[in-house]
């Protein structure tokens, strides 16, 4: 009791929102050979996401604070990686001057979210491929050729990643 009440007072006297990306099943194969590269990749996109679109003065247009975890693994124990934020309801204006607050039940935009994430997470990934930084064993051997690699990413490309933020 006491060790959560230390924590407790640590808190923000403001909401807090639940954000979770998830990487599409195409991706999440390359990520089990490729752990450390993809998991850090990541976190690096989902971060950058939502740093970029809170500052955005079109949405929160503030500084937010973030903690992150990784899970790799779903609750059906099959592979599926993506990472929980738990992000408080607004942050510091850009020129630092204030607290700006977000809506009671809405933070950013998932939509806008995952399409930046997206377009982040895929345009590193082929750089990572690109300067050879990614290992494709068994099945996902052919994946070493870029063009069987982008035939392979193609649905991901397409897709709506999933990405959700919501009140915890």
């Amino acid at each position: 009791r006491t060790w959560l009440a230390e924590r407790e007072a640590d808190l923000l006297p403001v909401g807090y929102f639940h954000v979770v990306f998830t990487l599409p099943a195409e991706v999440a194969a390359v990520a089990y050979q490729n752990k450390a590269a993809l998991y850090d990749l990541l976190f690096k996109a989902a971060s950058e996401t939502m740093l970029t679109i809170a500052a955005d003065p079109k949405h929160l247009g503030a500084r937010i604070g973030i903690t992150a975890v990784l899970h790799t693994w779903g609750s059906a124990m099959t592979h599926h990686p993506h990472v929980h934020m738990i992000v408080p309801g607004g942050g510091i204006a850009l020129d630092g001057s204030r607290w700006i607050s977000s809506r009671p039940a809405f933070l950013l935009p998932v939509r806008v979210l995952g399409k930046l994430f997206r377009r982040l997470f895929l345009t590193r990934l082929l750089q990572l491929h690109d300067a050879g930084r990614l290992a494709f064993f068994g099945s996902l051997a052919p994946f070493a050729d870029r063009r069987a690699f982008l035939q392979h990413l193609g649905p991901a490309r397409k897709a709506r990643w999933v990405v959700y933020a919501k009140p915890p």
